[in-house]
């Protein structure tokens, strides 16, 4: 945080100069609006610097396009006893006015030279500046009757200040530009709107500053918020302003014009307009561990997996004060379980019945299990079934055996009342089905990827019994009433803090087809209810759930309205640099809805992929991005 420089605390340091549009009125409101903590103080539009000397910041950068201006100040800051004894020595009577106004600042020396102006802008009519084509100093004798010329104790408070100042003459974009850094404190007073050739900008400087201006000065701001730095505007209350600084603070106040031909005009209602940093997310390359909970979670290869990306997630999410989340596209669930072991409120979500089942038995769950009983019980063969898998999946993806057993437990999970209990043991089911097919997928049939691994030895009933157990383990009670729930991500009416999304990827390397993959096991979690099996296909797949993210178009549709519909959430979105919309496109979206859109880029490596030929032979390197609107 800046702090006074030693000793400037005791001192009353004021504006040195008259100037048309200082902020002294306006001191109190500005001055409640600095933030606590900054690093450099940047004024491009200095003038008489009214907040910068009540501000009294350690280190700043102040600038004007004015060199007469800037000239005093760097006098005042590094020759201030000399200056004060040539001002001492100024009369104030008009032929001295006129004779002092005729000289040549180019024949005088550095000290003259910025005395001249002081004693210019003390004496002549209102403070103005203003010079002819020639560049000639013009304005006419103020004729006050008793001008102050010299004021040595505010010059050398002023000069105190200034000394831990960088002076500067030249155009705010350009100083902006060069100085600017993420957590600066910068305040803008630019000319004020409606530009006039009565405007304050043309009484000091030979140069204009029209509306198109204004809007320059606007993306300049923007640039300065994207950077990370405070920024603080003032101007009048003028319609163009709401335009130009739409969704940040605006505030109005009234004032008094010091300067106006017409004396009824002399008031007015300014404007501060309160520009935040743009939050920065700066992830270690490491990011600290996971709780132990997480990690009870049953490890899955389940396509799109965000397993392996938890620690960063949390890692952005726990920068925000949430109690509850929805996780829109649940998949494997991992997700929808991490945030429930941190103690927030979970909504779970999926257009897959499987999903919907691991979300119900671990997430929604809190405290039911499967007892060894119960597992007997599924386990009874001797039970009527409806041959089912045996028939329709005869030498498929498992033995005739397996098959039957299959069957037997499907019929066994129907008896079952509680359904946690019967989440959970479809959801064993589920995974002891993927963990006996070599590569956890069904898009082919046979052994064809037997890689020998102990999954495939083991036999199909201790795959259950194990699946039960882990699945067993991974219920707690997070004090919470969590849901879950089965069916389209833009039918959802949750409202919560923070919404996450993992939507399938709609990518010209890939496809996102999880049904196509996963329907022998998507089968079971819904029996076959709803769906249409395409008998004339080897795997016996049925048709895949309609979805938006099947074509780009649809995608980018989808998303937009994903946000609208979530917009007063914060927005959590996990995505893949190879997938379309482009980074680009979905900063563009979401920046409809969230006034703050941050995008952090992870290096990853999917974790299989079936059709390697079709990812442009980068071994499926890619970047996962993590969107953030808040």
């Amino acid at each position: 945080m800046l702090n006074c420089p030693a000793g400037a605390e005791e001192t009353k340091a004021r504006p040195i100069l008259k100037w048309a549009g200082g902020k002294q009125q306006l001191l109190p409101q500005l001055l409640a609006k600095v933030p606590d903590n900054y690093n450099k103080y940047i004024e491009p539009f200095f003038g008489g610097g009214a907040f910068f000397f009540a501000l009294k910041p350690r280190e700043a950068v102040i600038s004007d396009s004015n060199p007469e201006l800037m000239h005093v100040y760097e006098i005042v800051a590094q020759n201030v006893e000399d200056l004060i004894e040539i001002l001492k020595t100024f009369k104030t009577d008009k032929d001295s006015y006129y004779e002092i106004r005729a000289q040549d600042p180019t024949k005088l020396s550095e000290v003259e030279r910025a005395a001249r102006t002081i004693y210019l802008n003390r004496t002549c009519f209102n403070g103005l500046y203003r010079v002819n084509k020639k560049g000639q100093f013009n304005v006419p004798y103020g004729d006050y009757k008793n001008p102050k010329i010299c004021h040595p104790e505010e010059l050398q408070a002023a000069s105190k200040i200034l000394k831990h100042s960088k002076i500067l003459c030249g155009d705010y974009k350009e100083v902006l530009a060069k100085y600017a850094e993420e957590g600066d404190f910068i305040y803008l007073d630019p000319p004020y709107l409606p530009i006039s050739r009565y405007s304050d900008f043309k009484r000091y400087t030979k140069e204009q500053f029209y509306e198109e201006d204004h809007m320059e000065l606007s993306k300049e701001v923007i640039r300065l918020h994207e950077r990370g730095c405070h920024v603080i505007l003032t101007n009048s209350n003028h319609p163009l302003v709401y335009e130009l600084y739409e969704g940040f603070n605006i505030e109005v106040f009234q004032t008094r014009r010091n300067i106006n031909k017409d004396g009824k005009k002399r008031t007015g209602e300014d404007v501060i307009i309160y520009v935040p940093p743009r939050r920065k997310f700066l992830l270690r390359i490491e990011p600290p561990p996971l709780n132990k909970q997480v990690k009870k979670y049953p490890s899955t290869r389940y396509m799109g997996s965000k397993q392996n990306i938890l620690p960063y997630l949390w890692q952005v999410a726990s920068k925000f004060d949430f109690e509850s989340i929805l996780d829109l596209f649940s998949g494997s669930g991992v997700v929808s379980y991490m945030f429930k072991s941190y103690g927030k409120q979970v909504f779970s979500n999926d257009f897959m019945a499987m999903d919907a089942t691991f979300a119900c038995a671990m997430v929604e769950n809190n405290q039911v299990k499967l007892s060894n009983d119960d597992v007997v019980r599924l386990l009874d063969r001797s039970v009527e079934t409806d041959h089912l898998v045996s028939n329709r999946f005869k030498k498929l993806y498992f033995k005739d055996d397996e098959n039957h057993l299959i069957d037997c437990i499907r019929t066994n999970i129907k008896k079952i009342k509680c359904k946690y209990k019967r989440a959970i043991a479809m959801t064993a089911l589920i995974r002891a089905a993927m963990k006996k097919r070599p590569r956890g997928i069904f898009t082919y049939i046979g052994e064809r990827y037997n890689d020998g691994r102990r999954d495939l030895k083991l036999s199909f009933q201790d795959q259950f019994i194990q699946a039960v157990k882990v699945v067993n383990q991974a219920v707690f009670n997070n004090g919470k009433e969590n849901l879950s729930r089965q069916g389209d991500a833009i039918t959802v009416h949750w409202k919560p803090d923070m919404v996450y999304m993992d939507p399938p990827y709609f990518s010209p390397f890939s496809d996102n087809d999880y049904v196509r993959r996963y329907h022998f096991v998507e089968g079971l979690a819904c029996d076959w209810k709803g769906v249409e099996i395409q008998e004339h296909t080897k795997t016996k797949k049925f048709k895949s759930y309609p979805s938006p993210f099947s074509s780009r178009i649809g995608a980018h549709d989808a998303f937009d309205k994903l946000f609208n519909n979530f917009k007063d959430s914060i927005l959590l979105i996990s995505y893949s640099s190879n997938s379309l919309p482009t980074k680009e496109e979905m900063l563009s979206l979401m920046s409809k809805y969230k006034e703050h859109v941050e995008v952090i880029s992870i290096d990853y490596r999917y974790s299989f992929a079936n059709q390697g030929h079709k990812t442009a032979n980068n071994n499926n390197k890619v970047k996962e991005y993590i969107f953030i609107g808040f």
